[in-house]
């Protein structure tokens, strides 16, 4: 019996112990629990904390020591009232007008018998280029020749005829028949005569040969025959141009159009010879878009004393000076950029210098004095004769000293961090 009793409470306490586990168990667990709530509550707090404080980071500020201030050789200066050019740029080409290029070219075919001149060869007008062997100018000659003596008997004829017409002699209707083929001969002795003169063909005497003259003052271009070869009607045989009356044909796009206006003063610089400005002023404006390039092209022409030496097709760089007006400006090296902003460093008031404690027996460091700079922000407008219109976004003092010689270097050191250690 007493056994009995024995593995009975033996039991009992088994249960009671497999309850209390229990219950430990579950209470550790919603310890843990609560544990990791906190500490996930706790690192999102310090990430929310962190956060401003790398934005905290992205200054405007930056500082040099006195050695690296004299190292990078940094000046200021201050912002000035300046005269400068609204200029707009634009491409182009160098070109004569129409009259003064000629393609010389022959109206009759023949084989060619001289050329007479080279390839730079300067010519005046009428001179001969070479000249052609064509056996029907003869023809035209005869015909010329014919014509003429054919004129000379009728018009002895008409005088005889109008005497006895106007004694009433003859009958009227002779006289009119003779008044009629007189008229003839004489329209094809004129046919015959312009013919002739068009090929510069002289009426008296027979040739075959045809001479090919410039038909202007001016350089011989390209020469397109070669002795022996037939030149053919409507075909180029030779190139001349003359180069005194050369201007340019500058592209500008639309957005431009409207600031344009003839007489404007342009500046323009040939693309790949030396920098030397050359002076022109606009004259014509076409009233259509090139091609599909969405440009107009724009005439301006250049003083004959600066045309010495240039040739058509000569690629250009020009500015059209729109206006001239006085504004707040800069050395261009003063403005910077950074990404899509524009920026101007401004040197601060000398601020008072950091203490440094030491620790006994520490070696004391020479702590040298630093210059601060902030950066501005600045809108950039027209850039002329080595200055820049400068708008600020935010006012400062009139007397700022605003660095106008290593500014790239201190946006470097900006961008890099900027800060001096000790």
């Amino acid at each position: 019996m007493k056994n009995i009793f024995d593995n009975s409470l033996i039991a009992k306490n088994a249960k009671f112990s497999q309850r209390t586990q229990s219950l430990i168990s579950l209470r550790a667990l919603r310890f843990v629990f609560a544990c990791l709530s906190v500490i996930s509550i706790t690192s999102c707090n310090e990430k929310k904390t962190e956060e401003p404080q790398e934005e905290e980071k992205e200054t405007t500020e930056v500082s040099l020591t006195a050695s690296q201030y004299k190292t990078v050789g940094i000046e200021t200066g201050i912002v000035e009232d300046r005269n400068l050019n609204k200029i707009i740029k634009a491409n182009g080409y160098t070109t004569v007008p129409p009259q003064n290029s000629a393609e010389v070219s022959t109206l009759i075919g023949g084989t060619v018998k001289d050329i007479y001149v080279l390839e730079g060869t300067f010519v005046n007008k009428g001179k001969i280029l070479a000249t052609i062997q064509n056996l029907e100018v003869i023809g035209m000659q005869e015909d010329y020749q014919s014509a003429v003596a054919n004129v000379e008997y009728l018009q002895l004829e008409y005088n005889r005829q109008k005497t006895l017409s106007d004694e009433n002699v003859n009958p009227r209707k002779t006289f009119q028949e003779v008044k009629a083929k007189l008229a003839t001969e004489r329209a094809r002795a004129q046919a015959a005569k312009n013919k002739l003169d068009a090929l510069h063909v002289n009426t008296k005497g027979t040739t075959s040969v045809v001479p090919i003259v410039s038909p202007i003052n001016g350089f011989v271009g390209k020469i397109n025959i070669a002795k022996g070869a037939f030149a053919n009607t409507g075909v180029s045989l030779f190139e001349v141009v003359d180069n005194s009356q050369m201007h340019l044909d500058l592209n500008v796009y639309e957005k431009d159009l409207e600031s344009i206006s003839i007489g404007q003063i342009i500046d323009f610089v040939l693309t790949n010879q030396s920098n030397k400005s050359i002076k022109g002023k606009i004259f014509g404006i076409n009233k259509s878009f090139s091609n599909e390039s969405k440009t107009v092209a724009v005439h301006a022409k250049i003083d004959p004393a600066d045309a010495k030496g240039l040739i058509p097709g000569m690629y250009v760089s020009a500015n059209i000076n729109i206006t001239n007006a006085t504004v707040p400006a800069l050395p261009k090296d003063a403005v910077v950029r950074n990404a899509d902003k524009y920026f101007v460093f401004v040197q601060e008031d000398d601020k008072a210098e950091e203490k440094h404690d030491h620790k006994e027996g520490d070696k004391e460091e020479i702590h040298e004095q630093e210059v601060h700079f902030k950066a501005i922000e600045v809108i950039p407008g027209t850039t002329d004769l080595g200055f820049t219109e400068v708008k600020f976004v935010n006012e400062i003092p009139t007397n700022a000293k605003i660095v106008t010689k290593g500014a790239f270097y201190l946006l470097s050191a900006m961008k890099g961090g900027g800060e001096h250690t000790h």
